[in-house]
């Protein structure tokens, strides 16, 4: 359970800058998770690969322009928050940046129509800030705000549709579930047209998903918690699909963790909402899922034990290798990966 062992070596021009022009023309790699046998193909014939019956179940949040640069009321310094949750009466949990310029009572001007006011510091630069607006505020957020991309994305996002899946519904995540966006409306019409059931969770991506592990032990490593909901419909068909023996497969590890904290709750799935800090690595048993399609993860990241903890570590390290020997796009823009 070393952290080094979930290293690898990735080349920086195979790190996907911008999204790719037609979504569904990705490249996929079709993985079986027992032999470690691989196929590579395109995302559009990824349903080649279901079978009428199977269950795809995919995250319909929608991401916040959650990245807010700001200044000190007092001092006019810089001050960038990113809005992780809505804990309730306009308080949001952020990271922000500097944290240790900010302390409680500290008043950051966005706008004449946005103030944040700091009431409370927590640990590794989370704080808790009171939002004061005119108006409403998600408006104000997509005039101000822009899209949280990850740091190791530096070009400039010419269009904000393309970090949003096209059937995100639920507003809150401060990232993208990035399976969901390798499929268009057409590829979803033809997979429904054969026969696969579609089914929606909603798990609001936060600090959980991509906050690295800084332990060697990774079994210290404490997940950030985030909000999940799955309503009455998705559960009774999940339920009929497991008594039919039927494949359901995550789009994505945020669904996967949805339908693994609850079936690990309750044996069962059913109408429920919470939050979650599942941290799923190998030895892990799955209650939920069969298969899961998902993008190519950092190096020593969360996201990359949960992959491995479906397959194992070597077929997963075995498999990332073959997608850098063959020039795959890594990480939120990149190419895909079925493990069935």
């Amino acid at each position: 359970m070393n952290l080094n062992d979930y290293n690898y070596d990735l080349p920086e021009e195979l790190i996907a800058q911008t999204p790719i022009l037609k979504r569904d023309e990705s490249k996929l790699l079709v993985l079986n998770k027992n032999t470690g046998s691989k196929e590579h193909t395109t995302f559009k014939n990824i349903i080649s690969y279901l079978n009428p019956g199977d269950v795809l179940v995919l995250n319909d949040t929608k991401v916040i322009p959650a990245r807010l640069i700001g200044s000190k009321a007092e001092t006019n310094a810089v001050i960038e928050l990113l809005l992780l949750s809505d804990l309730g009466n306009d308080i949001w949990e952020c990271l922000s940046r500097p944290a240790k310029r900010l302390k409680v009572g500290t008043i950051i001007n966005f706008s004449p129509e946005l103030q944040a006011e700091v009431v409370a510091k927590l640990s590794d630069g989370l704080t808790h800030v009171k939002l004061i607006y005119k108006g409403i505020l998600m408006e104000i957020l997509d005039r101000l705000g822009s899209m949280p991309l990850p740091p190791y994305i530096h070009e400039k996002l010419e269009n904000k549709d393309r970090y949003q899946t096209i059937y995100a519904k639920n507003i809150g995540s401060a990232a993208a579930p990035t399976a969901g966006l390798h499929f268009t409306e057409e590829l979803l019409n033809r997979i429904k047209e054969k026969g696969i059931e579609i089914l929606f969770v909603t798990l609001h991506v936060g600090l959980g998903t991509f906050r690295p592990v800084e332990v060697e032990n990774i079994l210290e490593h404490h997940m950030h918690s985030e909000y999940y909901e799955m309503d009455e419909f998705t559960a009774s068909r999940l339920n009929l699909a497991k008594k039919e023996n039927r494949k359901i497969y995550a789009v994505g590890t945020t669904s996967t963790r949805v339908l693994e904290t609850i079936a690990h709750k309750y044996n069962t799935f059913k109408e429920t909402s919470g939050n979650t800090d599942i941290f799923i690595y190998p030895g892990f048993e799955f209650k939920a899922i069969d298969g899961l399609i998902t993008n190519f993860h950092l190096p020593k990241s969360t996201l990359l034990m949960l992959v491995s903890a479906l397959s194992s570590k070597e077929i997963i390290l075995e498999a990332y290798k073959e997608a850098i020997a063959n020039n795959y796009r890594f990480f939120s823009f990149g190419d895909a990966m079925f493990i069935k």
